[in-house]
Protein backbone atom coordinates (compact mmCIF):
# COMPACT_ATOMS: atom_id res chain seq x y z
CA UNK A 1 0.00 0.00 0.00
CA UNK A 2 1.06 3.64 -1.08
CA UNK A 3 1.89 5.97 2.13
CA UNK A 4 -1.60 7.87 0.79
CA UNK A 5 -3.52 4.54 1.02
CA UNK A 6 -2.38 3.83 4.36
CA UNK A 7 -3.31 7.08 5.36
CA UNK A 8 -6.87 6.42 3.87
CA UNK A 9 -6.98 3.03 5.97
CA UNK A 10 -6.51 4.55 9.44
CA UNK A 11 -8.71 6.96 8.54
CA UNK A 12 -11.94 5.20 7.24
CA UNK A 13 -10.79 2.18 10.14
CA UNK A 14 -11.49 5.18 12.74
CA UNK A 15 -14.58 6.38 10.53
CA UNK A 16 -16.14 2.87 10.41
CA UNK A 17 -15.78 1.96 14.17
CA UNK A 18 -17.10 5.66 14.73
CA UNK A 19 -20.14 6.18 12.81
CA UNK A 20 -20.66 3.58 10.41
CA UNK A 21 -21.07 0.36 13.10
CA UNK A 22 -23.05 2.25 15.51
CA UNK A 23 -25.28 2.98 12.28
CA UNK A 24 -26.03 -0.39 12.06
CA UNK A 25 -28.76 -0.31 14.32
CA UNK A 26 -30.59 2.09 12.80
CA UNK A 27 -30.34 0.89 9.54
CA UNK A 28 -31.83 -2.41 10.73
CA UNK A 29 -34.65 -0.65 12.69
CA UNK A 30 -35.79 0.99 9.81
CA UNK A 31 -35.79 -1.84 7.73
CA UNK A 32 -37.80 -3.92 9.67
CA UNK A 33 -40.40 -1.47 10.18
CA UNK A 34 -40.81 -0.44 6.90
CA UNK A 35 -40.63 -4.19 5.41
CA UNK A 36 -39.56 -5.99 2.90
CA UNK A 37 -40.57 -4.45 -0.29
CA UNK A 38 -40.09 -0.30 0.66
CA UNK A 39 -37.18 0.34 -0.92
CA UNK A 40 -36.91 4.36 0.88
CA UNK A 41 -33.65 5.09 2.21
CA UNK A 42 -32.91 5.15 6.23
CA UNK A 43 -32.52 9.22 6.60
CA UNK A 44 -29.45 7.59 8.65
CA UNK A 45 -27.44 6.86 5.02
CA UNK A 46 -27.97 10.71 4.11
CA UNK A 47 -26.37 11.46 7.56
CA UNK A 48 -23.23 8.91 7.08
CA UNK A 49 -22.87 11.01 3.53
CA UNK A 50 -22.63 14.04 5.06
CA UNK A 51 -20.25 13.19 7.52
CA UNK A 52 -18.02 10.63 5.11
CA UNK A 53 -18.14 14.36 2.51
CA UNK A 54 -16.94 15.94 5.35
CA UNK A 55 -13.65 13.47 6.19
CA UNK A 56 -12.52 13.02 3.09
CA UNK A 57 -13.68 9.81 2.15
CA UNK A 58 -15.80 9.99 -0.76
CA UNK A 59 -15.64 8.44 -4.70
CA UNK A 60 -12.56 6.32 -3.07
CA UNK A 61 -13.05 4.66 -6.21
CA UNK A 62 -12.49 6.48 -8.88
CA UNK A 63 -8.68 7.23 -9.05
CA UNK A 64 -9.40 10.93 -10.65
CA UNK A 65 -11.28 11.71 -7.90
CA UNK A 66 -9.48 10.06 -5.39
CA UNK A 67 -5.89 9.87 -6.86
CA UNK A 68 -5.73 6.04 -5.30
CA UNK A 69 -4.56 2.81 -8.07
CA UNK A 70 -7.19 -0.10 -7.77
CA UNK A 71 -4.15 -1.73 -5.60
CA UNK A 72 -4.89 1.29 -3.16
CA UNK A 73 -8.62 0.79 -3.21
CA UNK A 74 -8.44 -2.68 -2.55
CA UNK A 75 -7.44 -2.87 1.08
CA UNK A 76 -10.10 -0.04 1.61
CA UNK A 77 -13.28 -1.68 -0.30
CA UNK A 78 -12.08 -4.72 2.11
CA UNK A 79 -13.07 -2.67 5.00
CA UNK A 80 -16.62 -1.06 3.47
CA UNK A 81 -17.12 -4.95 3.36
CA UNK A 82 -17.53 -5.30 7.32
CA UNK A 83 -20.94 -3.43 7.09
CA UNK A 84 -21.55 -4.24 3.37
CA UNK A 85 -25.29 -2.46 3.29
CA UNK A 86 -24.25 0.42 4.88
CA UNK A 87 -20.44 1.41 4.11
CA UNK A 88 -19.91 1.73 0.42
CA UNK A 89 -23.29 3.79 -0.04
CA UNK A 90 -21.90 6.02 2.80
CA UNK A 91 -18.52 6.74 0.79
CA UNK A 92 -20.26 6.76 -2.68
CA UNK A 93 -18.60 3.61 -3.39
CA UNK A 94 -21.93 1.38 -4.16
CA UNK A 95 -22.43 -0.71 -7.14
CA UNK A 96 -24.25 -0.33 -9.58
CA UNK A 97 -22.99 3.33 -8.94
CA UNK A 98 -19.29 2.75 -8.92
CA UNK A 99 -19.33 1.04 -12.54
CA UNK A 100 -21.73 3.42 -14.06
CA UNK A 101 -20.04 6.46 -12.89
CA UNK A 102 -16.29 4.83 -14.31
CA UNK A 103 -17.90 4.63 -17.20
CA UNK A 104 -19.64 7.70 -17.36
CA UNK A 105 -16.23 9.20 -16.77
CA UNK A 106 -14.32 7.45 -19.38
CA UNK A 107 -17.26 7.90 -22.63
CA UNK A 108 -20.00 10.70 -21.64
CA UNK A 109 -20.09 13.93 -23.22
CA UNK A 110 -20.01 16.98 -21.35
CA UNK A 111 -24.01 17.22 -21.66
CA UNK A 112 -23.99 14.07 -20.17
CA UNK A 113 -21.24 14.40 -17.13
CA UNK A 114 -23.53 17.63 -16.26
CA UNK A 115 -27.09 15.81 -16.39
CA UNK A 116 -25.87 12.06 -14.78
CA UNK A 117 -22.23 11.97 -13.52
CA UNK A 118 -21.41 15.10 -11.86
CA UNK A 119 -25.16 14.17 -9.81
CA UNK A 120 -23.92 10.71 -9.30
CA UNK A 121 -20.48 11.67 -8.23
CA UNK A 122 -22.34 14.43 -5.32
CA UNK A 123 -24.18 11.50 -4.29
CA UNK A 124 -26.94 13.49 -5.14
CA UNK A 125 -28.95 10.58 -7.54
CA UNK A 126 -28.48 6.82 -7.84
CA UNK A 127 -28.44 4.84 -11.37
CA UNK A 128 -29.16 1.33 -12.33
CA UNK A 129 -27.07 -1.35 -15.03
CA UNK A 130 -29.65 -2.95 -17.42
CA UNK A 131 -28.69 -6.42 -19.03
CA UNK A 132 -29.77 -9.17 -17.96
CA UNK A 133 -32.55 -10.99 -19.79
CA UNK A 134 -35.04 -14.01 -18.31
CA UNK A 135 -34.63 -15.77 -21.81
CA UNK A 136 -31.27 -16.40 -22.20
CA UNK A 137 -27.60 -16.64 -20.42
CA UNK A 138 -27.18 -13.38 -20.26
CA UNK A 139 -23.86 -13.40 -18.83
CA UNK A 140 -22.10 -13.95 -22.38
CA UNK A 141 -23.05 -10.78 -23.40
CA UNK A 142 -23.40 -11.91 -26.82
CA UNK A 143 -26.58 -13.66 -26.17
CA UNK A 144 -28.80 -10.34 -25.13
CA UNK A 145 -31.64 -10.06 -27.21
CA UNK A 146 -33.16 -6.69 -26.38
CA UNK A 147 -32.62 -4.38 -29.92
CA UNK A 148 -32.22 -1.13 -29.50
CA UNK A 149 -32.66 0.80 -33.14
CA UNK A 150 -31.84 4.03 -33.99
CA UNK A 151 -34.60 6.46 -35.50
CA UNK A 152 -33.62 10.20 -36.24
CA UNK A 153 -32.15 11.52 -33.20
CA UNK A 154 -33.65 9.03 -31.40
CA UNK A 155 -33.27 5.46 -30.06
CA UNK A 156 -36.16 2.65 -30.17
CA UNK A 157 -35.31 -0.01 -27.46
CA UNK A 158 -37.79 -3.17 -27.31
CA UNK A 159 -36.71 -5.78 -24.72
CA UNK A 160 -37.71 -7.34 -21.32
CA UNK A 161 -34.76 -6.88 -18.65
CA UNK A 162 -34.41 -8.73 -15.36
CA UNK A 163 -32.07 -8.33 -11.75
CA UNK A 164 -31.47 -4.86 -13.25
CA UNK A 165 -29.79 -3.93 -9.65
CA UNK A 166 -30.61 -0.58 -7.98
CA UNK A 167 -33.80 0.53 -10.39
CA UNK A 168 -35.98 0.08 -7.23
CA UNK A 169 -34.00 2.78 -5.57
CA UNK A 170 -36.50 6.02 -5.29
CA UNK A 171 -33.58 8.03 -5.99
CA UNK A 172 -32.88 5.75 -9.37
CA UNK A 173 -32.60 8.47 -12.30
CA UNK A 174 -30.45 6.57 -15.09
CA UNK A 175 -30.35 3.33 -16.45
CA UNK A 176 -27.51 2.22 -18.47
CA UNK A 177 -29.01 -0.38 -20.52
CA UNK A 178 -27.35 -3.07 -22.73
CA UNK A 179 -28.91 -4.12 -26.18
CA UNK A 180 -27.91 -5.33 -29.94
CA UNK A 181 -27.75 -2.25 -32.06
CA UNK A 182 -26.06 -4.15 -34.92
CA UNK A 183 -27.03 -7.39 -35.66
CA UNK A 184 -25.61 -8.06 -39.16
CA UNK A 185 -21.87 -7.51 -36.96
CA UNK A 186 -19.60 -10.24 -35.69
CA UNK A 187 -21.47 -11.28 -32.42
CA UNK A 188 -19.24 -10.02 -30.11
CA UNK A 189 -19.61 -6.80 -32.07
CA UNK A 190 -23.01 -6.59 -32.19
CA UNK A 191 -23.97 -4.63 -28.70
CA UNK A 192 -23.91 -1.40 -27.50
CA UNK A 193 -25.14 0.53 -23.87
CA UNK A 194 -26.86 3.60 -23.96
CA UNK A 195 -28.66 5.92 -21.49
CA UNK A 196 -31.76 5.69 -20.59
CA UNK A 197 -33.96 8.27 -17.53
CA UNK A 198 -35.52 5.90 -15.42
CA UNK A 199 -38.62 7.90 -16.22
CA UNK A 200 -39.37 7.75 -20.04
CA UNK A 201 -42.16 6.91 -21.69
CA UNK A 202 -42.09 3.25 -22.69
CA UNK A 203 -39.69 1.99 -19.46
CA UNK A 204 -42.25 -0.34 -17.48
CA UNK A 205 -40.48 -1.04 -14.35
CA UNK A 206 -42.56 -4.64 -13.47
CA UNK A 207 -41.24 -5.54 -10.14
CA UNK A 208 -38.17 -6.19 -7.56
CA UNK A 209 -37.44 -9.16 -7.92
CA UNK A 210 -36.37 -11.63 -4.47
CA UNK A 211 -32.85 -12.76 -3.90
CA UNK A 212 -33.12 -16.59 -2.34
CA UNK A 213 -36.32 -15.43 -1.40
CA UNK A 214 -35.61 -12.19 -0.13
CA UNK A 215 -35.91 -8.65 -0.87
CA UNK A 216 -32.31 -6.83 -1.49
CA UNK A 217 -31.52 -3.19 -1.44
CA UNK A 218 -31.83 -1.28 -3.39
CA UNK A 219 -33.45 -3.84 -5.80
CA UNK A 220 -33.23 -6.16 -8.35
CA UNK A 221 -35.93 -5.36 -10.74
CA UNK A 222 -37.20 -6.92 -14.04
CA UNK A 223 -37.91 -3.76 -16.71
CA UNK A 224 -39.88 -3.73 -20.25
CA UNK A 225 -38.77 -1.47 -22.92
CA UNK A 226 -41.28 -0.60 -25.01
CA UNK A 227 -40.67 1.54 -27.87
Amino acid sequence: MSAKAIDYHKRLSDFMTEYVFPAEADYDKYRHEAGPVDHTVPPIIEELKAKAKAAGLWNLFLPAESGLTNLDYAPLAELTGWSLEIAPEALNCAAPDTGNMETLHLFATEEQRTRWLEPLLNGEIRSAFSMTEPAVASSDARNIETSIVRDGSDYVINGRKWWTSGAADPRCKILIVMGRTNPEAASHQQQSMVLVPIDTPGVNVVRSTTVFGYQDQPGHCEIVYDN
